[in-house]
């Protein structure tokens, strides 16, 4: 089952904000869930705490994670999503403000789908917060879902 949904794990509340505000500049009319920390997301993405009873069926169309997040950081959170068949073809884009090489190496060598540092800029931001709504939610087509079973 297809979604519409984009997961947004962000603890900065300006740049989820930030983020939210050019998605809407830009007629981006998908759901936005927010996570606040690493964990909470992959409650989300595995159906556990207080997502447990949010259909497995259906999977965010991206997710766009930060690389410096509270409980489990964001490149721990993108291995885990990639360890499991259920979740190991979601598009991830890291959406942060490193620009640290070593951070963007590791997220490419766990197989994230794109690396786009935030600027600062808003009208840069927004510019780019258009591209990526664009690609990933229109012109992209995602992987099948994988077939019922079990995880890995």
């Amino acid at each position: 089952m297809t979604n519409t949904t984009i997961l947004m794990a962000e603890d900065n509340p300006n740049d989820e904000e930030l983020t939210l505000r050019a998605l809407r500049k830009y007629n981006v009319s998908n759901e936005v869930v927010v996570v606040r920390d690493g964990q909470e997301a992959l409650d989300y993405l595995f159906c556990a705490g207080e997502y447990a009873s949010r259909s497995a069926n259906v999977q965010p169309q991206v997710i766009l994670l930060d690389i410096n997040l509270p409980k489990v950081n964001g490149l721990e959170v993108l291995k885990r999503i990639r360890a499991d068949k259920r979740t190991r073809t979601l598009p991830v884009v890291m959406l942060t403000s490193s620009a640290e090489e070593r951070d963007r190496f590791a997220a490419y060598e766990n197989h994230a789908n794109s690396y786009i540092r935030k600027p600062v800029d808003f009208d840069q931001f927004t510019e780019a917060v258009r591209h990526l709504g664009l690609y990933w939610l229109v012109l992209n087509q995602p992987p099948p879902a994988p077939r019922s079973g079990n995880g890995r």
